[in-house]
């Protein structure tokens, strides 16, 4: 098994050339001959993700969100991305992200929400070319009111809180969704006819709405960790005998920390 072997079996579900132009998706360290003992799939690559894939004999990680994002002009490793820029070079680790490219297809991070809510007749956001978009749109089994919508949401998503806007009254019967920052996307939400539009890095002026239409930030991490499980279930699909795991301690690994 190689590098390419498994990065196929990613963009089989997830193409490269779909990726947005401001983001690195893709092959970040490592050669595509490289030979694989196994995969370790996590929601960002830290130094303790690279060390817990070496202890599991892994020596290729997968993550949704990229390692090198922006430019980088030194690697230091007393900051996060320099230590585990080193590790992974060190260990022999092949790094892959899986960012935008897993956004914009229909089963990937917004179709994960729209499943969590159960949500019916869903479609993209925002339509793409050749059969990928933005985003997902749907409607709800039976319509709400904006409390039972907070209570929905949090249960579905498994979350301690939620930042909204105030609670509409009602009915809410469609409900649109974005994993990530998607406060950029909120008049696309209401111009689709959306009731609710949850998403995550929502800033403080985006939460005064008009009447009759609803915010929710449910974290980024939230939004989006899904997908960790739906890429490994699409590398073990294409190998199922290949060692693939996803990273321990995966849901608490998220940075941002809730004080209550």
């Amino acid at each position: 098994m190689t590098v390419q072997d498994i990065i196929s079996a990613v963009e089989e579900f997830a193409p490269l050339c779909i990726q947005e132009s401001w983001d690195n998706s893709g092959l970040i360290i490592g050669r595509p001959q490289d030979t694989v003992s196994g995969v370790m799939l996590g929601f960002d690559c830290t130094r303790e993700l690279v060390e817990a894939a070496v202890a599991a004999g892994c020596n290729m990680v997968i993550t949704h969100h990229p390692l090198i994002f922006k430019g980088i002009r030194s690697i230091n490793e007393d900051c996060p991305v320099g230590a585990a820029i080193s590790a992974a070079i060190r260990s022999g680790v092949a790094v892959y992200a899986a960012h935008t490219t897993a956004d914009k297809v229909r089963e990937g991070v917004s179709g994960a929400m729209a499943a969590k809510l159960g949500l019916q007749d869903v479609s993209f956001l925002e339509d793409g070319p050749e059969g990928f978009g933005l985003g997902c749109i749907g409607n709800l089994a039976k319509p709400v009111s904006g409390s039972e919508a907070l209570a929905m949401v949090k249960e579905a998503f498994g979350l301690r809180l939620i930042r909204s806007s105030k609670p509409i009254d009602g009915p809410i019967s469609r409900v649109a969704v974005l994993g990530g920052s998607g406060g950029g996307e909120i008049g696309l939400a209401m111009r689709a006819g959306a009731q609710l539009y949850i998403s995550a890095d929502i800033s403080y002026h985006d939460f005064f709405v008009p009447e009759g239409f609803m915010v929710m930030d449910i974290g980024h991490f939230e939004s989006e960790v899904e997908i960790v499980g739906i890429l490994m279930a699409q590398i073990r699909k294409k190998f199922p005998n290949f060692a693939v795991c996803i990273e321990p301690g995966l849901n608490g690994s998220n940075p941002v920390h809730y004080y209550v």
